[in-house]
C-alpha cells in the first residue's frame, strides 16, 4: 500500500518486534500511545533526529504513527530521504485503538486517543 509515494501498512502488519516511532505532539503522546514506541514530535522532529538514530541503530524498518497518517507519511518519507528504511502506519493510532491494540497513558494505566 502507498500513501502518496511513502511505502504504507495497516496496524495489522505491525507485530511486538517491529520498531515504532510515534510524531504526536506531546498532549496526544501524554492521552496514550503504544507502549514501547519512541516519542519525537513531528514539529520537534528535524533538530531531535539523532534521538531515532541512537534509539534505533540497528531497527531495520521505522514505523511512524501519528494521529491518522498524515503527520506520519510526512516524516516517513523525511526518513526515506535520509536513507531510513520507514513505512507510514495507515489510520495511525486511531486504526491501533480501533484494531483493540493497547494503548497505554505511560503511567501504567489504559490511555486513549485524541
Amino acid at each position: 500500500m502507498q500513501f502518496g509515494s511513502v511505502p504504507t501498512v495497516g496496524v495489522d502488519a505491525l507485530t511486538s518486534e517491529d520498531f515504532l516511532l510515534d510524531v504526536r505532539e506531546d498532549d496526544e503522546w501524554e492521552a496514550g500511545h503504544a507502549e514501547g514506541a519512541l516519542h519525537i514530535p513531528m514539529s520537534e522532529f528535524v533538530a531531535r533526529y539523532g534521538e531515532l538514530t541512537d534509539a534505533a541503530p540497528d531497527a531495520g524498518k521505522v514505523y511512524v504513527l501519528c494521529r491518522v497518517g498524515g503527520r506520519s507519511a510526512q516524516v516517513a518519507q523525511y526518513l526515506i530521504q535520509q536513507g531510513i528504511d520507514a513505512v507510514n502506519v495507515a489510520g495511525g493510532m486511531q486504526a491501533w485503538e480501533a484494531a483493540g491494540r493497547p494503548v497505554s497513558d505511560g503511567k501504567g494505566g489504559s490511555g486513549s486517543v485524541i
